[in-house]
């Protein structure tokens, strides 16, 4: 009879102790009727539960209030960052013979439209951590979406001599996505490219129709040799060219996928030597 009673308390202590593992951090085994040892470990299974809800709960108010800070700062940055733009708009209007003076203001041009662009990154950073985001979902044309983006970062991608191979349907490709958001997808990928691709090579761009799901591919060979995980580069603030010497946040790609899966869409990268390659999944 005792050899039984055991066993049954132990499955008892075995159930509560996988409901705990399984998340259901807020569980407490049965005490009641259990025998010395068995009591023992449930009132320790019991406290282990109770330590990590609080942990849980302790590592969420701090994220919060990381998040909370990020965006409070991110917007106060946004307010004189504005003017600053503005009047640098205006500075360059003016018909300024000094050529010295001129090079000050693009200086002053480009390192403020960087810091623009970093603080629009953290705040859409925080936004997705925070899930304070509302979706328009709409039907949209992939094929005319990627199109316009080529056509946009023509330029950019120029000045390093990138040349764009694309391979995309004659027929529409249409996708369920925020329009707004799955721009900023693209957007940052195609940015990517252009801060790391090595000169004077291919890019190549695809956009691949399929059953449930539409893929948007783009490739290209990276300047530096890449010596982190694909996961790596999906973390925030981590970035392929360590030197820091491009003018990246670190959040590009981290964005990309996760506005791709609040879309109930799938974000992958691939690394093969130096290709790097990116696959966006939307429904």
């Amino acid at each position: 009879y005792m050899l039984l009673r055991e066993r049954i308390d132990f499955r008892h202590i075995v159930e509560g102790v996988e409901r705990m593992a399984d998340g259901d951090l807020n569980y407490k085994i049965d005490e009641i009727g259990l025998q010395m040892d068995s009591r023992r470990l449930a009132v320790a299974a019991n406290r282990v539960g109770d330590g990590l809800a609080e942990a849980v709960e302790k590592s969420i108010k701090d994220e919060r209030m990381k998040t909370d800070l990020i965006t409070n700062v991110s917007h106060d940055i946004k307010t004189p960052l504005t003017s600053i733009i503005n009047y640098v708009a205006l500075l360059k209007r003016e018909e300024i013979d000094n050529e010295k003076i001129r090079s000050y203001i693009e200086v002053l041009d480009s390192k403020s439209q960087r810091l623009k662009n970093l603080t629009d990154d953290l705040v859409e950073a925080s936004k997705l951590s925070s899930g304070n985001i509302v979706l328009a979902i709409q039907e949209l044309n992939l094929v005319e979406l990627v199109s316009q983006a080529n056509g946009e970062f023509t330029e950019k991608f120029e000045q390093k001599n990138l040349t764009i191979v694309q391979t995309l349907p004659e027929v529409p490709v249409v996708i369920e996505a925020d329009g707004r958001r799955i721009w900023r997808v693209l957007e940052n990928l195609y940015n990517n490219v252009s801060k790391y691709a090595m000169d004077n090579t291919r890019v190549y761009v695809a956009v691949v129709p399929e059953s449930d799901r539409a893929s948007f591919i783009i490739k290209n060979i990276s300047a530096s040799s890449i010596d982190i995980t694909p996961d790596q580069l999906m973390d925030r603030f981590v970035r392929g060219d360590v030197s820091r010497t491009t003018e990246g946040s670190g959040l590009g790609l981290s964005i990309a996928k996760s506005l791709s899966e609040i879309q109930d869409g799938k974000f992958e990268i691939n690394i093969d030597g130096d290709l790097f390659k990116a696959i966006v999944m939307m429904p």
